[in-house]
């Protein structure tokens, strides 16, 4: 009961993980913008300082101008100190008096020197009105270091983007193969445990058509031989996960009649299973023993939706010679449209006694074996559901699939 609990919380923190994907968005999006506010905080602080001190200097270039006496002080004390902010003093008709903390070219001719000063004037225009004093204009703008703290948080969080990404990548891929290991060892020994009992089932069976029962309970015991018929093949597909499985050319349309015909006698006989196709000779590359796993994974969950009483059609479309479409209708419950990815995650399930894993199992044999699609075409509330399975009609492959293509009633 324990261990059954822990697996809920687990399938729960899975089923929940867009939330908590979200909440971590929103966590770095609040420290991303409490960085840049703070950062912004510092920059006006700096602006602020950087701006008494040009006001500074605007005062002492005044006084310099109109006390001769204490002319090497102020020049040395005040004028020479500044260092960073790049100013540049003209006169009333705007020419340059002086400047401050311009880069030049090296070996720069006057021409050059004067193109570049204008050039920097009329920036410092652009950016702050100048201070003035009697007989002068002092322009300026900010320094290196205030221009590169203005930007620098934006490169901070670029940086850890990019590392977030690729930390991401590398993470989830190293999950992702970690999870294929578990999924493929779980089943193989699956596998593994199930060979000694079915082995010993068919030997009981062969004992109980030789025995004098036989003709009193035949119809029984072939059923019962139909039944470990079946677990022979479940034991064969959960033997397929993990490795290559065999693809070939099948008839789909018998693959499909074969596991339908399994299901019938097996289900409410209030559910009626229809396959249509308007040819019984389309082929298609699979695998069959993991295709028919599928069929009968959408078709239960289709008798579980519909409550054990509706119609189940299952439409077999060769649109070429590349895809073979197989579209699989139910007149169940239906689901709205933001159910329609999440009906393949792992965990999600409506019933109270599922583990929400068929679907995704279907989604893995389709995708990650055949090459193949599937996705939910259509669904409405009360209505009932529509699954489309995409396969290769050949084995060229689908290469340039989109889902769109494929979604559109009309191509059926």
């Amino acid at each position: 009961m324990k261990n059954r609990l822990q697996d809920i919380a687990t399938l729960d923190l899975y089923t929940n993980k867009s939330k908590i994907k979200w909440l971590i968005i929103a966590c770095s999006v609040i420290i991303s913008f409490g960085s840049i506010y703070y950062t912004n905080l510092l920059v006006e602080e700096l602006k602020e300082r950087e701006k008494r001190q040009i006001e500074l200097l605007a005062k002492a270039l005044e006084y310099a101008s109109i006390n001769a006496d204490n002319l090497t002080f102020i020049n040395q004390e005040i004028i020479q100190q500044n260092t960073s902010i790049p100013v540049i003093v003209v006169d009333e008709a705007e020419n340059i008096i002086d400047y401050r903390n311009i880069k030049f070219k090296k070996n720069a001719s006057e021409e050059g020197r004067e193109r570049v000063l204008r050039r920097e004037l009329e920036a410092m225009k652009a950016e702050y009105e100048p201070i003035s004093t009697e007989d002068a204009m002092v322009y300026y703008r900010n320094s290196e270091l205030l221009t590169s703290l203005k930007y620098y948080p934006y490169v901070q969080l670029s940086v850890i983007l990019v590392f977030g990404i690729l930390a991401y990548a590398v993470f989830n891929q190293s999950k992702v193969a970690e999870q294929n290991r578990v999924w493929a060892g779980l089943t193989k020994e699956t596998a593994h445990q199930l060979g000694t009992p079915i082995a010993s089932l068919m030997a009981w069976i062969d004992y109980l058509r030789n025995s004098p029962v036989w003709e009193e309970n035949k119809e029984v015991i072939q059923e019962m031989d139909k039944d470990v018929v079946k677990l022979r093949m479940v034991t064969e597909r959960f033997s397929s996960i993990g490795s290559t499985p065999s693809i070939q050319a099948e008839n789909v349309f018998l693959v499909i009649d074969e596991a339908i015909g399994y299901l019938r006698p097996r289900i409410s006989s209030k559910v009626e299973m229809k396959v249509n196709g308007y040819s019984k000779d389309i082929e298609a590359m699979l695998n069959k023993p993991l295709f028919e796993w599928v069929i009968e994974n959408i078709c239960k969950n289709a008798v579980d939706a519909m409550k054990g009483q509706g119609v189940i059609s299952i439409d077999i479309i060769k649109e070429s010679e590349k895809y073979v479409i197989v579209d699989i209708t139910d007149t169940g419950k239906g689901m709205e449209k933001g159910y329609y990815r999440k009906v393949f995650n792992p965990g999600f399930t409506t019933r109270q006694r599922g583990w929400g894993l068929g679907l995704t199992l279907a989604k893995r044999i389709i995708e990650g074996y055949h090459n193949g699609k599937i996705f939910v075409k259509s669904s409405e509330p009360g209505v009932g559901t529509t699954f489309r399975i995409i396969l290769q009609g050949s084995s060229e492959g689908i290469s340039g699939f989109k889902r769109e293509d494929f979604v559109n009633p009309g191509m059926a």
